[in-house]
Formats: structure tokens, C-alpha cells, sequence
């Protein structure tokens, strides 16, 4: 077997596909307050792998056909992904702008790779999956205005064994919600053979009514750009630096987390919150349980030398002292009081940060406690007062901890969002991973392919890193009872 940093990946064709000729005007949509602050995040990666034993020939003549066209109908109703982002010099303001002919790069290819061992749960080279995610061109200057595209595709071929779907797209075109809601409709015209009448009745169309986004109080847009105009200037179009080059070292690994472990998990939480045994003071949800029990492995198995840890630095005392802050984001189409529809298409997350919690805390006999105090509060908040109480601070609180060089974890995806429903009819995926938690500190969570109430966990680390917070997870667990 070749060694997954060495495998082949042969290009066989490079197209472009529009929505049909004539079928959508030109049209400019504006970024709302929801948008902006991810003008500067890095581009999103998701991986698709499915298993079709069936040689590269009979894919090219028999399914890249109905694949394009299927794409071309999608793009029709979801418009955005093929338009482009246009950043023109302040004060005029960044928006997206589709005019005919506009399309999405989608790259065919073939390789030689393992496709079992790429598709599997166990450590990964980081390395070994960027070959299947695609490349988006680069913005190009039109004067002072930058203009560029928002999404790319690739399709891979496994001869005889299966399909990598690879997608980069930016984050201020779509949330997970969004960009799911594409790929899932997608599918669905794929496997349907190109009809569209499925989609309003199983999945709904896209809204992309931006006037439904209401500003609460009509500077957070404003406020938001001027930290964008101040911050452009070290835009790299969401491309790794350095930095990022050195995570391609480390490998990348999904763990399932059962539904009866969940449950065991959320016992296991009740009975030791300092409240009442049988009560907490907020709902305890598999999200917030399970961010909860990876927090604090992670942040174990940094502390972890020679099989065990801590719970003390004697070296320094102020690093046991020292915060850790959770980022996670919450869907705000039912949370505001402008509800929007759920097929809305664009952004709206709330950033949450959950109140940070000392090191030793975490590290302590009940940090999975005071983890889950912490998660399960800011969750709380969003409910009662309300998913925008703190938007003015959601771009100066993150800048702050960068600034300051804080130790924080971030979440992304839900297990609410049906990543494995992108059925294009070669069945479900065998496997999905939202590769761009590579390029950070980061976990990815999704739905548990094979049992329902199941959640599954991807993340990357060091070799030695992944191998810690592995044994770190199964006592974690084991201690539930």
C-alpha cells in the first residue's frame, strides 16, 4: 500500500458549471450583521466519502453526467455558491454578486490511495486527506475592489472502491445549516435523476430574502465592518500560513460516543452537580454533555506525561489559575425576534463564549462538572435572554483572546445538521469529515452515522497528542459506570 502522503492523484477533467443559461438574473446580495464576522475566517473543508466498487470508466460515463447536470439544476435555487464576493475599498460595503454565466469550479480526478484507510475512524495524517479538497481560485483585483469566488468541488475516484466528494467554500456565504441544506438538495436531485419537484416538498427551497435579517439596533453591520476594514489588510483568503503548514503533521481521528454512553454521561452529571441530585438548574443536552466530557479530555491529555496527570503545576502555580474559554455557535432562526424561515440561506450563529473555567478546575475531580456549568449556561442564556444579548462583543472578544494569546477550544458542526443524509445514489457517506478543524483548535461534531442519538467527534492533534486524549477518553468513560 503506498504511504497516505504518497498517494496519486492523477486530474481528468476541470469544468465549470452555471445554473442554466438565463435562469437567474443578475442580482447583488448584501451581507447582514450575521455575515460579516466571518469575512475573515478560513475556508470551510468537508469530505464526502462513499463506497462505489466500480471502475473510474463507468463513473465518468455513467454518473459525472447526471452528477453535473443534477449540480447545474441545484445551483438554480442556490445561486450564492456560484455567484461571486465582491470587496470593494470602504466605506462601500462587501457584497455578493451573481450575474449570468457565473459558476462553480468542480474538479475530476482519480487516485491510487487507500480509500478504506481514508475513510476510517482511526488516526489519519492530516496530510494524507488535503489532496481531496479542492482549490478555490484566488480573488483578483478589479481596481481597489477584490473580487473572488465562494465555492469549489472535487470529485475523486477510488477505482473499484469508492467516491471522495471534497468541498471549500467560505463561511460568509453559508453556516452548516445552509451549506447542508445545498448539499443535501443536491444529492437528492442527483439521485432523482434531475427532478426538482422533490426538493420544496422533502427539503424546502432556499430563502434568500435578506431584508428578513433585522439590525437590533442598527450598528452591529457597521460596527462589524469597521473591524473588518481594520483587519482586511492581513486577509490571506483564508489560505494556511506557516503555521497551519505544521498542523499537516498531526493526525486526524473520529470517535463515536453511543447514545447509551451519552445517557450513562448525563446521569453521571446529575448525580454529581452540587444541587440537587435530581435536578440541574438548566437543561443538560447531548451537546452540552458532550462538549463538556471532550473539553476537559482535551485539556487532560495536554497535562498528561507518562500515562498520567495532574491535577497541580507545581512549576507555576499561575498556569493552574490560568482560564480556558469554549467557543461554541448557536442557530439563530428561531432564536431572534425576527424568526426566519429554516432554509434560510446565508449566515445566522450566535458566537457563544461559555464563561471560562480555571485549568485546575477542569483538570479536578469534577471537571467534566464544571465544564458542563459553564457550556450549559451561555446555552441557557441564548433561551432566555435572547440569542443576540452580547452581538456587539462576538468580533472583539474573539480578537482579544488572539491578541492575548488565550487558551480556548472551538466547536464546529451540530449533530442536528444530518451530514450523512447527502444520499447522491451511490447510498449514504461512509464517512464525512469537516476537515478545516485541521488548520486549528478545534472539534468537529456530526451525527452518528449508524445509531440514532449517537454523536461522533473529529478532531486532529499530535501522533503522541492523539494517542493521549484517546486513553484519556476511554477512562473518562469507563469511570461512568
Amino acid at each position: 500500500m503506498a504511504l497516505p502522503n504518497q498517494q496519486v492523484i492523477e486530474v481528468i477533467e476541470q469544468s465549470k458549471v452555471s445554473p442554466p443559461p438565463g435562469s437567474v438574473p443578475t442580482t447583488s446580495l448584501p451581507l447582514t450583521f450575521f455575515d460579516v464576522p466571518w469575512l475573515l475566517c478560513p475556508h470551510m473543508k468537508r469530505l464526502y466519502f462513499y463506497q462505489f466498487p466500480h471502475p473510474t470508466h463507468h463513473f465518468l460515463h455513467t454518473h459525472l453526467p447526471t452528477l453535473k447536470h443534477s449540480l447545474s439544476l441545484t445551483l438554480l435555487h442556490f445561486f450564492p455558491f456560484a455567484a461571486h464576493l465582491v470587496s470593494p475599498p470602504p466605506p462601500a460595503k462587501p457584497h455578493f454578486l451573481f450575474t449570468d454565466g457565473d459558476s462553480v469550479s468542480l474538479t475530476v480526478a482519480e487516485s491510487s490511495a487507500d480509500f478504506d484507510f481514508l475513510s476510517a475512524n482511526h488516526p489519519r495524517p492530516v496530510r494524507a486527506l488535503r489532496p481531496f479538497v479542492p482549490d478555490l481560485a484566488p480573488t483578483r483585483a478589479d481596481g481597489d475592489t477584490r473580487v473572488g469566488p465562494l465555492l469549489a468541488l472535487q470529485v475523486t475516484v477510488f477505482p473499484n472502491s469508492g467516491i471522495c466528494l471534497g468541498v471549500r467554500f467560505l463561511h460568509v456565504a453559508a453556516d452548516g445549516r445552509a451549506f447542508h441544506h445545498f448539499m443535501k438538495s443536491w444529492a437528492l436531485i442527483c439521485r432523482t435523476g434531475g427532478d426538482l419537484t422533490p426538493i420544496e416538498r422533502e427539503l424546502g427551497l432556499p430563502s434568500h430574502d435578506r431584508a428578513a435579517v433585522k439590525d437590533p439596533d442598527g450598528r452591529l453591520e457597521q460596527n462589524f465592518l469597521n473591524m473588518w476594514w481594520s483587519l482586511a489588510s492581513a486577509w490571506n483568503d483564508g489560505e494556511a500560513g506557516p503555521a497551519q503548514d505544521a498542523l499537516a503533521e498531526n493526525q486526524r481521528a473520529t470517535f463515536v460516543l453511543s447514545e447509551a454512553q451519552i445517557q450513562k454521561l448525563k446521569r453521571w452529571i446529575r448525580n454529581h452537580f452540587p444541587n440537587d441530585k435530581n435536578s440541574t438548574p438548566f437543561h443538560i443536552s447531548s451537546f452540552v454533555a458532550t462538549c463538556a466530557l471532550i473539553w476537559v479530555c482535551l485539556v487532560k491529555s495536554e497535562d498528561m506525561r507518562d500515562g498520567k496527570y495532574s491535577t497541580v503545576n507545581d512549576d507555576n502555580d499561575d498556569d493552574d489559575d490560568k482560564p480556558y474559554y469554549f467557543i461554541f455557535v448557536a442557530d439563530c432562526r428561531n432564536r431572534v425576534r425576527f424568526p426566519l424561515p429554516t432554509t434560510y440561506f446565508g449566515n445566522c450563529l450566535a458566537v457563544c463564549y461559555a464563561t471560562p473555567v480555571k485549568r485546575k478546575e477542569l483538570l479536578g475531580e469534577n471537571g467534566i462538572v464544571a465544564a458542563v456549568e459553564a457550556i450549559g449556561k451561555e446555552v441557557a442564556g441564548l433561551e432566555s435572554e435572547g440569542a443576540l444579548r452580547e452581538a456587539e462583543k462576538w468580533m472583539v472578544k474573539w480578537k482579544e483572546l488572539e491578541e492575548r494569546h488565550c487558551r480556548h477550544f472551538t466547536v464546529a458542526g451540530s449533530p442536528k445538521l444530518g451530514v450523512y443524509e447527502a444520499d447522491f445514489g451511490w447510498g449514504r457517506p461512509k464517512r464525512s469529515e469537516s476537515v478545516h478543524v485541521d488548520d486549528s483548535v478545534a472539534i468537529c461534531l456530526a451525527e452518528s452515522r449508524d445509531e440514532k442519538g449517537g454523536v461522533e467527534v473529529g478532531l486532529a492533534l499530535s501522533k503522541d497528542g492523539m494517542s493521549r486524549f484517546s486513553a484519556t477518553l476511554e477512562e473518562s468513560l469507563m469511570k461512568l459506570g
